[in-house]
């Protein structure tokens, strides 16, 4: 029996009309490939799961996506990286369902991930380089927090890609002026617990 997840009829309904005989389109292929297969949001789009993560769809204003959550290990993903054209998904901007890969090679992707599931075959660890925000904080920053006990004690804590979210809003400003009064509201949205 095919498991459907209503919201999912829901975020189909809401799409745009060009976007729902694809969103349809892909979710047939997805259910029939797989009849194990179990729908959920995940994000504020749709995704279907198979012992595991497989596969996503979505819509937008302009293009529909689809895109696989193992493509880097899958054997065609240099060539769906090559339909990407920056969009979302690994197969381009799907305006239309004749934008979509034929049916039958949908189908051997959908087969694939399923098999690197079933192999329980993971993703390689992703090296993450946070960067250290200690070594790059302006003068302007230090003197404030040098005089602001709590907010200093706040960005003491923040992970390193929030610090530097606030260390480039920062070190983006052209003057010693604007960086200072960037300094500033820096440290109000710290004490605040603001992004």
């Amino acid at each position: 029996m095919v498991k459907k997840d209503t919201r999912i009829d829901g975020y189909i309904s809401k799409s745009p009309d060009f976007a729902k005989p694809v969103l349809i389109r892909l979710r047939n292929l997805v259910h029939k490939t797989c009849p194990d297969v179990e729908e959920t949001i995940k994000w504020g789009f749709p995704h279907f799961e198979y012992k595991g993560m497989m596969c996503n769809m979505a819509a937008f204003k302009n293009h529909c996506a689809f895109g696989f959550w193992k493509y880097k290990i899958m054997k065609d993903a240099r060539e769906m990286m090559s339909l990407n054209e920056g969009s979302m998904g690994h197969l381009g901007k799907i305006k239309s369902v004749a934008d979509l890969p034929p049916d039958n090679k949908i189908v051997t992707w959908i087969k694939e991930a399923m098999k690197l599931n079933d192999d329980d075959v993971k993703l390689p660890d992703r090296k993450r380089t946070l960067p250290e925000a200690k070594a790059d904080i302006p003068e302007a920053l230090q003197k404030a927090l040098h005089k602001n006990k709590i907010a200093a004690t706040k960005f003491s804590g923040l992970s390193g890609s929030h610090k530097q979210e606030y260390l480039d809003y920062i070190n983006e400003a052209k003057t010693e002026e604007t960086k200072n009064k960037r300094a500033s509201q820096t440290i109000e949205w710290i004490v605040e617990g603001q992004g």
